[in-house]
């Protein structure tokens, strides 16, 4: 039986450079099958379906988002699988349905893929493994391997999917420098997470006790304020953690704030920053508990600045997630934590 005396202390995990690294080797090595795959369908399709559930999801939101800035003229809509399966949008031969999940088992990703055999369009399915229940019956596989920095996997095998999508239908400038970036993005993780480590340990202490956090960001970079503020703050450390649209932000929920609220400010590179900068303006103006994270802080060293607005997210994800870590620790849980999630009946 474990004692206070026994029971292991929650520390915060070590950065492992050649760990994160290698952990991303394959899904490097399927972007460029991704890319192929994707010049290979870029004039057979009309429409694209996005279907995943939490972090997927969302990395499909920042592909969303400059799917929309390529002013491509595919039809692209984001789905969560329940949705999905409940709605049944309009499914032919020129859709292409790609669904994501990082262990292949999430129950409603099954579902959808499993509903998505009996019909006629395309399906590419992104997940780690072949032998995962989403694997089965896939008419495109993209597998990335086993890795604890799935996040980031998912969106190196996405973003290679869309780069040769738009370069095979319109012609893509961007997708020289984007694909030899992509490559240095294991790198740019763990310079991130180094850069970011001591003021991640600094404001875990000062915020230890606090059970509400508000994260704001615009455009693609709300993906990464989604990700840590709902997937590791609320269901790992089980605080109230909120992500809102920079946006959104002044109409309505602006009104919480007061001088003891904390706040993540997000700001990435792209053409929405100025809504993100107008949101950290007012909050630095009325609470002292503001913590901005600043992709132009971050060197992202071997990302050709022409598409560091398209790796931003991941960059900031990295050193966000070290704040994440150093709190596990002072709160003393740890991140691998779950009251209900694969362990109850949902």
């Amino acid at each position: 039986m474990l004692t206070p005396e026994t029971v292991p202390s929650v520390v915060a995990a070590a950065i492992d450079r050649d760990l994160i690294v290698s952990s991303l080797q394959g899904a490097l090595r399927a972007k460029d099958e991704a890319a192929a795959l994707g010049r290979e369908l870029a004039h057979q399709i009309d429409r694209i379906y996005f279907v995943a559930c939490g972090a997927p999801n969302r990395v499909m939101l920042s592909l969303e988002y400059w799917l929309d800035q390529a002013q491509t003229d595919l039809v692209v809509k984001r789905y969560f699988p329940a949705e999905f399966l409940a709605l049944q949008p309009k499914l032919d031969e020129r859709t292409l349905v790609v669904l994501a999940s990082k262990s292949g088992t999430t129950q409603e990703t099954v579902q959808a893929a499993q509903f998505l055999r009996g019909q006629i369009c395309r399906t590419v399915v992104v997940t780690s493994t072949a032998d995962k229940p989403l694997s089965q019956g896939a008419q495109h596989l993209l597998l990335m391997g086993e890795t604890e920095q799935a996040h980031t996997g998912v969106y190196i095998v996405l973003q290679g999917l869309v780069a040769g999508l738009l370069d095979g239908r319109h012609g893509y400038a961007l997708y020289e420098p984007l694909m030899r970036s992509l490559d240095a993005l294991p790198g740019v993780l763990v310079e991130s997470a180094e850069l970011s480590d001591a003021r991640g340990r600094i404001d875990a202490q000062t915020y230890r006790t606090n059970q509400t956090f508000y994260h704001l960001a615009s455009g693609p970079v709300f993906a990464t304020a989604y990700v840590f503020g709902v997937c590791m703050l609320m269901e790992m450390q089980w605080v109230h953690s909120v992500p809102f649209e920079a946006a959104e932000w002044f109409h309505g929920p602006f009104e919480i704030l007061d001088e003891h609220t904390p706040v993540f400010v997000l700001l990435g590179e792209d053409p929405s920053r100025p809504l993100a900068e107008r949101a950290l303006a007012f909050c630095q103006k009325y609470t002292s508990h503001v913590m901005a994270y600043d992709s132009r802080d971050l060197p992202m060293t071997g990302v050709a600045p022409e598409v560091r607005a398209l790796l931003a997210p991941y960059a900031l994800q990295a050193a966000l997630n070290r704040f994440a870590e150093h709190l596990a620790a002072e709160r003393q849980q740890s991140l691998d934590t779950r009251r209900y999630m694969w362990i109850t009946e949902y």
